[in-house]
C-alpha cells in the first residue's frame, strides 16, 4: 500500500495542531475545546461504570478462561521489575506503584494529551531509569513485540519532527505504571500508554494477559532521519487484504458490512469522531459488539489457516509460551470466529476489519489525519486494538479465579 503519500498532507505552520510549548500546556489548551471535552467526558462516564468486559450480546460467556501453565518468562520479568524499583526515588515510587485493584488500570488512552498524571512520564526521567523500563518491556514481550513497541515510539518522534512539535510528540511521551507488587507467585501488572500506544500486561505465576493492547501510527513509516526505514502494520494490512480477496464472491459479500468508511454511510453511533470505526478503544471495556460477517467454520482449511496467520501477527507481542496458549484458545473457538470488513478491497484503498470470537477481538482501522491534514482515511494512518472479551481484559477473569482458588486468599 502507498505509504509515502503522507507528505502531501504535512500541514503548513498556521495549520499545525499543537497549542502549547509543553505537554502540559498543550493538553490544558486543547481540553478547553468542545470536542476534547466531549471525548474525555464520555470516557469518564464509561469508566465510572464497574468493569464487566466486552461481549457480543451483553451477557458474559462463562468458563472460557482457566489458570494454567503457559511457560511465561515471569522470573526474568520480575527480576527486571525489581531492578527498576531499586532506582526509583520516593516520589517516583509514589507515581509508579499502585494497587492491583486500582481503577487507574482502566485509565489508559491513546491521544497525545498528557492528562493522566499517574505513572512515570518517560520524557521526564533520567536515561538509566528509561533503560530500566525498556529492559522490563524487553523481558516481557517477544522480540517482535518489543521491536513493534519501540517502532511505535520512534514513529511518534518522527511525527513530532514532521509537524515541528517535538515537545508534544516524541519518543518518550509515555507513562509507565506498575500495579501490585512484582512477584513470582502473586498477580501484578505493568502498563505503558501514550500517543498511539497502550499495553496492559498482567502477570500471574506462569500466565500472561496482554490486553488491552493498542498500537497505532501516523504516518506508518519513516523515510528520513535517524529512524528511516521504520515501518509498522505491513503484515496486518497485507494479510488482511489478501485474506479478504482470497474469499469467494459469496463469502466476500457475507464478510462485507459496507464498502464505505465515511461516517454518514453508517448507522447513527457506529462511527465516532475519535475512534472512527473502532469499537474497542479507550474506555470501551464494557461495550457490546455484536458478531458480524463471515464465520470461520464455513472456510476451507487453507482459508482458515490464512485467517489464523493474520490473527497470529496481532498476538506475536506475547512470548512463545503464552502465544501458543492463546492461539490454542483461538483455535478451540474457531467455530465462533467471525471476520467482517468495511471499505475497499483494492490496493491503496482504506479499510477496516474486525476479527472476533468469545476469546478474542481484533480491529484494524485506517484513519483520517489528526496531525496530518488528510480529511479522508488513508493507508498511512492506522489504529489497531487487541482485546480479550467476556471479562478477561486486564486478566480480570484470571484474577477472579486466582482469588477464588488460592487457599491463602480464601482464609482472609
Amino acid at each position: 500500500m502507498r505509504r509515502s503519500g503522507y507528505r502531501d498532507f504535512i500541514p503548513t505552520p498556521e495549520k499545525r495542531r499543537y497549542a502549547g510549548p509543553t505537554p502540559e500546556a498543550h493538553a490544558l489548551e486543547i481540553l478547553k475545546r468542545d470536542r476534547p471535552q466531549e471525548l474525555f467526558g464520555g470516557w469518564k462516564t464509561l469508566l465510572d461504570r464497574p468493569f464487566k468486559g466486552i461481549t457480543s450480546s451483553g451477557a458474559i460467556q462463562d468458563n472460557l478462561f482457566q489458570l494454567r501453565h503457559e511457560d511465561s518468562p515471569i522470573p526474568e520479568i520480575t527480576r527486571a521489575a525489581d531492578t527498576l524499583l531499586k532506582i526509583l526515588s520516593p516520589e517516583q515510587r509514589r507515581l509508579t506503584l499502585h494497587p492491583l485493584d486500582s481503577g487507574l488500570r482502566r485509565h489508559w488512552q491513546n491521544t497525545e494529551l498528557f492528562v493522566e498524571k499517574h505513572g512515570l512520564r518517560l520524557e521526564y526521567v533520567h536515561p538509566e531509569l528509561r533503560q530500566a523500563v525498556l529492559s522490563l518491556l524487553k523481558k516481557s514481550l517477544s522480540d517482535s513485540g518489543y521491536k513493534k513497541t519501540l517502532a511505535t515510539m520512534r514513529l511518534n518522534r518522527f511525527l513530532g519532527e514532521l509537524v515541528e512539535a517535538p515537545q508534544i510528540l516524541n519518543e518518550w511521551s509515555y507513562n509507565f505504571v506498575i500495579f501490585g507488587t512484582p512477584s513470582l507467585t502473586e498477580p501484578w501488572s505493568w502498563q505503558l500508554f501514550g500517543h498511539h500506544l497502550a499495553i496492559d500486561c498482567l502477570l500471574l505465576k506462569n500466565q500472561m494477559v496482554l490486553t488491552p493492547c493498542f498500537f497505532g501510527a501516523e504516518p506508518t513509516s519513516a523515510d528520513i532521519g535517524p529512524f528511516s526505514g521504520t515501518s509498522l502494520f505491513e503484515d496486518e494490512e497485507r494479510l488482511g487484504l489478501s485474506f479478504m480477496n482470497a474469499l469467494s464472491p459469496e463469502f466476500r459479500e457475507t464478510a462485507l458490512v459496507s464498502g464505505s468508511l465515511k461516517a454518514n454511510d453508517h448507522p447513527k453511533g457506529r462511527w465516532h469522531f475519535a475512534d472512527h470505526l473502532m469499537l474497542g478503544g479507550a474506555a470501551q471495556d464494557n461495550r457490546i459488539v455484536p458478531y458480524e460477517g463471515l464465520t470461520a467454520e464455513k472456510l476451507s482449511s487453507p482459508l482458515r489457516q490464512q485467517l489464523l496467520d493474520l490473527i497470529k501477527c496481532y498476538l506475536e507481542p506475547l512470548p512463545q509460551g503464552p502465544l501458543d496458549a492463546k492461539m490454542n484458545d483461538v483455535e478451540n473457538h474457531i467455530s465462533d470466529l467471525h471476520f467482517c470488513w468495511i471499505g475497499g478491497t483494492e490496493d491503496n484503498k482504506p479499510f477496516y476489519y474486525r476479527i472476533q470470537s468469545p476469546v478474542l477481538l481484533i480491529e484494524f482501522d485506517h484513519h483520517s489525519g489528526v496531525f496530518l491534514n488528510n480529511s479522508e482515511p488513508a493507508p498511512f494512518h492506522v489504529h489497531t486494538i487487541v482485546r480479550t472479551p467476556n471479562g478477561n481484559d486486564y486478566g480480570m477473569d484470571l484474577l477472579r479465579l486466582h482469588y477464588e482458588q488460592s487457599e491463602h486468599h480464601q482464609k482472609k
